[in-house]
């Protein structure tokens, strides 16, 4: 799974390419934390280039919310296929997210 890390502005971007599952969930969540080290604030995960996501990854962006708003910041997500928003749905985590259809909409959430 290579991560793309990118920033526009104050929000940090990662894109995740291929599947977030358990074997590389550890290395999505080491790059946030190390973003929220350096005073980040503002992640958004762009799911644009991802096609599936087990509970592992589910785990640990659950854990990477918890993390981000006890530190003052948020984590948004987007452009998430029909797959994925099911899958997001069906767990009731797009009540704990907020999911946007594209980059540009979850950025002017912030």
């Amino acid at each position: 799974m290579p991560l793309h890390v990118s920033r526009q502005g104050e929000v940090v971007i990662v894109e995740i390419e291929g599947q977030l599952i358990v074997s590389n969930r550890q290395e999505l969540k080491q790059r946030v934390l190390d973003e929220a080290e350096t005073g980040a604030r503002k992640i958004l995960v762009d799911f644009h280039r991802t096609g599936y996501i087990d509970s592992a990854g589910l785990g640990v962006l659950v854990s990477l919310a918890k993390r981000l708003r006890e530190l003052g910041g948020d984590i948004r997500l987007a452009n998430l296929n029909d797959d994925l928003q099911t899958l997001f749905e069906l767990t009731k985590l797009d009540t704990l997210f907020q999911i946007s259809d594209s980059r540009e909409r979850a950025l002017e959430t912030f």
